[in-house]
């Protein structure tokens, strides 16, 4: 049995495939996504989200946003997502240690928001990049 996963940005369609197995980073945690599972609404934390299709797996960084299981289908609303292939790992390792480097020096309630904000970015982009 495969799943039916559609993810979906607002300017584009991501993924639109039959996939065996998917993981979901969702605000209480990861959790996998196999045929036959339980309907399920889940609010998606920024992360990666991988999938398996055979053997091989991909991944993607997701920045947010909600996926809807039923019937064997996986609709994912997100407000941005980068496949693996689509980002340069270097430009990624980068950006992550310059969000780090921010995260510690934030100082105040808004800059430590926006800061915890761009690190969670930053390392769903790395780590979906090194996922290829």
């Amino acid at each position: 049995m495969v799943l039916s996963l559609c993810v979906m940005a607002p300017n584009r369609i991501v993924w639109n495939s039959e996939v065996r197995e998917i993981i979901l980073s969702t605000n209480s945690g990861q959790i996998g996504i196999l045929p036959n599972h339980a309907p399920l609404l889940a609010a998606l934390d920024m992360g990666v989200l991988k999938i398996r299709s055979d053997k091989q797996w991909s991944a993607m960084a997701l920045m947010g946003g909600f996926a809807m299981i039923d019937n064997n289908r996986v609709i994912i609303l997100v407000n941005e997502a980068e496949r693996a292939s689509e980002i340069d790992p270097e430009e990624a390792r980068k950006s992550f240690q310059t969000a780090q480097a921010e995260l510690a020096e934030a100082e105040g309630r808004r800059k430590l928001i926006e800061a915890n904000l761009t690190f969670k970015r930053a390392k769903a982009r790395l780590e979906a990049s090194t996922i290829v």
